[in-house]
Parts: C-alpha cells; structure tokens; sequence
C-alpha cells in the first residue's frame, strides 16, 4: 500500500480550461456522484465527476495493486483506453494519458519527477479605455467598479432612488431599451428592434468603439484573419440580415456573376447545397460581412444609438427600471436609467498560458512570447526576413490559421519551422449517439466549434429542455477542441509533416526559459522520452478566449450585489429566452447575448446565429411583456420590412 499522490491533469472538454486535482488512490470515475464509491478496501475514495453521456455512472477505478497503479474498467459501455489502447484492466506509469470518454487525463506520479506547481489560469485583460489587449494589466486587478470615487456611495443599495440620482449633479439620461457593450450582440439587438417598430431615438448601446465589429475585426486581424480571407467561424447567419436570405453566399456568387467569374459564381452556391457531405463548408470573406454591417448600421441609425462609454456598474431603481453609472472619458460621468436592459459585453479576457505568463513576468519580453489574439505581425515579418523556428500551443480553430499564416511566410522563406506542441495525443474524436468526429494527426474536424444542430436543429431543442445536469453532459460530448474541416489547411499540414518543417510534438511543460541567444526553451516531460527542450524564436499561444464571470469587474459586481445563480461553466443563468430572471425589477427586465451565457440553453452563444437567436427570443419576449414600440412581426411586415432592408429604406 502507498500514500503517493497523483495528479490528473485535463482540459475541459467544452471550454479547453485546465484542471490539475492532486489525489490519493483509490481513484472512482463516473458521470452520477452517487454512484462512486464512498470507501474501497477500507480506504476513502477520491471521487471524479465526469459530465458526459458518454461516461457510464461508475465508469473506472485507480488503485494501487503491488506497489503498482492500476485502472480497472467498471463495465462502462465506452470503456477505457491507456496511450491510445483499449484495456479492461492496465497498469499505469508516469506520464501515461488515460481516456475515459472525451477526458483525455494525464497521469503524473508526484513522486516520480519535479512538476511545476500548479498556477492558476492567467488572462491577459482588454485595455478598458482603448478596447485592446493589454498584457501589462495586472493579472488580478485590484479595482472594482465601485473600488474608486464613482458610482457614488448610493450604489452600495440594492435599488438605487432615482431622485437620489439626479441629486448627485451628474447628468442622467433615460431611454427605453439600453445595451451595453456596443458590439455586435448590442448591434443585432439594436437592429431587431428597429425591424420590430421601435424608433431611433428610444435605443441605445453604450460601448468603447463607434464601428460594432471592431473588436470582432480587431482579433481576426490578429490572428491572421486579413479582410480578403475566409472567416473559420460559424456565419450561416448575416448579422446584417435577420432574415438570413440572401445569404453572404447568393452575394458573393452575384458579385463574381456581374464580373464574368460564372465557376466561382457556381462554386459558392454549389458549396450552399451540398454542404458538409459533398462540399466544403462555406464562410464569407472578412471584409464582405464588415462592410454589410456598415450598411446596415447606416440604414438603422447606428450612429444615433450609439454612446462612447464605459460602464461601471449596474442597479436596480426603486421604480421598476436600471440604471447604469458610466464614464464618458477622464472625471467625466454620467448615468443611463432604462426599463430594458441588454447585455452583451463579449468575451472580457483572453486565455493565456501559466508558464508563458510566468516567463513574461521574468523577462518582460513581450516580443517572443505572444498570445494569438495581440497584435503579433512582428513574428512573421521576422521570419519571412531571417526564417527561424515557432512554437505553436493550442490546437483549435486559431491554432490552425497560424499554421497556414506561417506556411504563407515560408513562400518567402524556407528557412522557416514549426513546432506544434499538445499535451497528449488525440486519439479519437468526440463521440455523440452514433455520431463521432474525424481526427487527422490529432486533429478534432467538424465544420465549425459545435455541431450544426446545435443552432437551429434538434440539438438546440434537446438543450433547451434538458436539466442543468443532462446540459452539463450534453455540452461536454458537444464540445471539444475543434478544426476546421478544409482541406486546403489538411493538405498543409500533411505536406509539412511529410517535408519535415511542421514536427508535432506531446508533453507537460515544465517551464519557459530564455537562452543567451534570446530564444526561448521550453523544458518539457515528454513521454517515452524523459525530458527534453524545445528551443524556438517564437511562442505563439492559441489556447482561445475567456467569458467567465470573475473576469470581468462589471459583471462580477453584479453577480456579488443580487447574488445572481451562475451556471456549471461560471456564466449567467439566463431563461431560454436569455432573460436573467432574478434581475426582474417589476416590469423591467434584463437580457444577456454571447460568450457570458454558455452553458445554458444555447450551445453557440457567440457565433452569428447565436447572437441573433439570442436577441430573436429576447425581443419575443419583450413583445409579450407589451413593451413599447415593440410589434411582434408577423409575415406580412415581416416581408415588408425584408423589401426596406433590400432597398436600404429606414425600417420606419
């Protein structure tokens, strides 16, 4: 018998976070808590929830059997596999990936070799007064919205007194329906209520940027996304266009038809209707759905609607509306009270890696050592001028348009190599009833981050009437760290690994260093192998974006004054009409879009579709509650309003 710890280590299925427990065998596994052992032997037992279907209820148990750690199948019907291997019983040794269902576990005996001691997930924070990325922000900042001299003390209430407010010589505005964020869940929003009767002048969306794609815009340029490429995200939808027809696709194709271009013109719509079984997804260009947005932007009055601001802080009014404390700029202050509130802040943090912080702080070289989302043109203008090495971590959906960025700059180049680090291999891909996604050199593929059903399907109905718990596991088995499925960006990394200039490698990092030849090495416990260094002129980490609560001030001020329920994921609890029922403040009501509701009854909550479902069964909801100047449309003036949309007449 021995007390050695062992850490497991995994990334969330559905979010990509890391989790590190430190635990004493026996180990149970499974899907229902009650179903795991409470003793083995004697001995407590360290019990391991697991949300997916895929996972029976006692799924697997770690033990140790002569001085030997041993995991041991409990008639699960997926069953287990040790280093890819599908066993019944196996042995397991330092540094062996254990698989029970979509949880890819790495297993570390403590004993064995020195592990990093586990650091908490780091963010690097976007600027709240220019709107960008800003690694020079502490990591856990010390102010809160009410940490300063504004909101006044009357914030500390629950419900603020609006007399109170106009007392304090501040200007106070009011509107009907107010949104912040003034981004692209603000703009679908702000849009869908013009379509639906409501004026101009009764709306506003309080925001950091005029143009609602332009942080949107922004991270696409930064991770190599130019305006002429081909977005990798879902865009069934046009947020331009609620009716979605004519699709960016019937756009495009009558573009290149008016040039002469009658293949391409064919091709795009042939991609339409055949897709994903016969044809390749398709995505619109950049630029087109930036400048459809302007058009649209212009045709609703956007530049009426939208406030420069930065909100600081949200209440409740003792009559029945919201009001918002914000700053207009240094010392200048003011305050929104609205009956309708719409929240739609985005994702408020980027991921970034622990050991790549780390080094940052040692070294401030900010230079190296660069997240995807930052502006990072430097690396490549380097390598196309001086070739050298880069280490890619994270192999989702950015992780592959670096990929093919850097294959571009290899054009000019050659001297140029790509080292793409994982964790552990991907033997299989995510598995849902009969469906299992393809993996090519540990690659997940599927068209877009969710299944496709998970937007208007019959995954969207399932989610919307599961429990909480049945949400948790269907979103796990959903989830996953996908690539996009083209085959331009395949036929890329094939070449690569068969002309030797892209080297996939697997290991835990051990921790980031600098040489005197300011290269980076990465020190790296690799299995079979012991430890190794990876040397690189670059790091780029393309371990995604961050949308929990706790990242943002604003949001978790709000949380912490209505004690606000979150879901398993650390978002909002939202209705399935992404009404937060708890902030119901006689007949005001508050919504919220996007990244800040995952989890609940919405798989895509920050894709195109998903926004404009969102802000559909919001504005449904607002319709019922007869707010003003809202008219539920119906085909008639649905139509109507599709004819103003095509002739660029005002929705009024």
């Amino acid at each position: 018998m021995t007390n050695q710890q062992i850490r497991l280590s995994w990334e969330d299925p559905t979010t990509g976070e890391r989790r590190e427990p430190k635990l004493n065998a026996p180990i149970a596994f499974g899907r229902e808590f009650a179903r795991l052992p409470v003793e083995q032997e004697g001995q407590r037992v360290s019990r391991i929830l697991l949300n997916s279907n895929e996972v029976s209820r006692y799924h697997a148990l770690i033990v140790w059997e002569n001085n030997q750690l041993v995991v041991i199948d409990q008639g699960s019907v997926n069953g287990i596999f040790i280093n890819s291997q599908q066993q019944k019983r196996g042995v397991l040794a330092h540094g062996d990936t254990l698989q029970i269902g979509p949880y890819i576990i790495m297993v570390t005996l403590a004993a064995s070799v020195t592990v990093p001691v586990t650091s908490p997930p780091s963010l690097i924070q976007f600027n709240p007064n220019t709107n960008l990325p800003d690694p020079h922000i502490p990591q856990n900042p010390a102010f809160t919205p009410l940490g300063s001299n504004f909101p006044p003390p009357a914030f500390q209430a629950e419900q603020v007194s609006v007399q109170a407010l106009h007392a304090i010589r501040l200007p106070v505005d009011e509107c009907d329906y107010l949104t912040i964020g003034g981004g692209l869940g603000s703009f679908i929003w702000a849009d869908l209520l013009r379509i639906s009767g409501v004026r101009t002048e009764k709306i506003v969306a309080l925001g950091l940027e005029a143009e609602p794609y332009a942080r949107y815009k922004r991270l696409c340029l930064n991770s190599q996304i130019p305006l002429h490429e081909r977005l990798r995200s879902n865009s069934d939808s046009c947020p331009d266009n609620i009716w979605g027809w004519p699709s960016y696709a019937w756009r495009e194709a009558w573009q290149d038809f008016t040039k002469g271009k009658l293949n391409t013109a064919l091709q795009y719509l042939w991609q339409v209707f055949a897709e994903p079984t016969f044809a390749e997804t398709y995505t619109p260009r950049a630029g087109n759905v930036f400048d459809s947005i302007d058009r649209e932007a212009k045709r609703i009055g956007w530049g009426q609607i939208y406030r420069y601001g930065r909100v600081r802080a949200i209440r409740k009014t003792d009559d029945g509306r919201y009001c918002v404390a914000y700053s207009r700029g240094q010392g200048n202050h003011a305050f929104f009270v609205s009956r309708y509130l719409h929240l739609a802040t985005g994702y408020p943090a980027i991921q970034f890696l622990p050991d790549l912080q780390t080094y940052r702080e040692k070294y401030q070289d900010f230079k190296s050592v660069v997240n995807a989302y930052e502006a990072h043109d430097h690396v490549y203008e380097q390598l196309e001028r001086q070739g050298g090495t880069v280490l890619i971590r994270g192999r989702g959906i950015v992780a592959s348009r670096i990929v093919q960025r850097i294959y571009e700059a290899r054009r000019k180049n050659s001297n140029i190599t790509v080292l793409h680090l994982m964790r552990s291999p991907k033997p299989q891909g995510n598995k849902f009833q009969k469906a299992t996604r393809l993996v090519k050199n540990h690659y997940e593929f599927q068209p877009f981050n969710w299944p496709k059903a998970c937007w208007s399907g019959e995954l969207r109905v399932m989610l919307e009437q599961a429990t909480p718990e049945e949400r948790k596991r269907l979103l796990t088995d959903w989830g996953g760290t996908t690539t996009a499925d083209r085959l331009d960006w395949q036929r890329i990394t094939e070449a690569g690994l068969r002309e030797g200039w892209y080297q996939i490698t697997f290991g835990e990092v051990l921790g980031v260093e600098r040489d005197s030849q300011n290269r980076t090495i990465t020190q790296i416990q690799e299995k079979g192998f012991g430890q190794m260094q990876l040397i690189a002129d670059f790091i780029v980490d393309a371990t995604g974006l961050d949308a929990k609560v706790q990242a943002s001030p604003l949001l978790e001020d709000l949380v912490k004054q209505y004690n606000l329920p979150l879901n398993h994921l650390g978002r909002l609890t939202v209705a399935n009409n992404f009404e937060i029922p708890e902030m119901r403040n006689g007949k005001g009501q508050m919504y919220a879009a996007g990244a800040i509701t995952l989890g609940g009854p919405y798989a895509a909550v920050d894709s195109f579709l998903g926004l404009q479902y969102a802000c559909l069964v919001a504005v449904d909801g607002l319709a019922s509650a007869h707010a003003p100047g809202v008219r539920r449309l119906n085909a008639v003036s649905s139509f109507g309003q599709w004819l103003k949309w095509v002739l660029n007449q005002l929705p009024s």
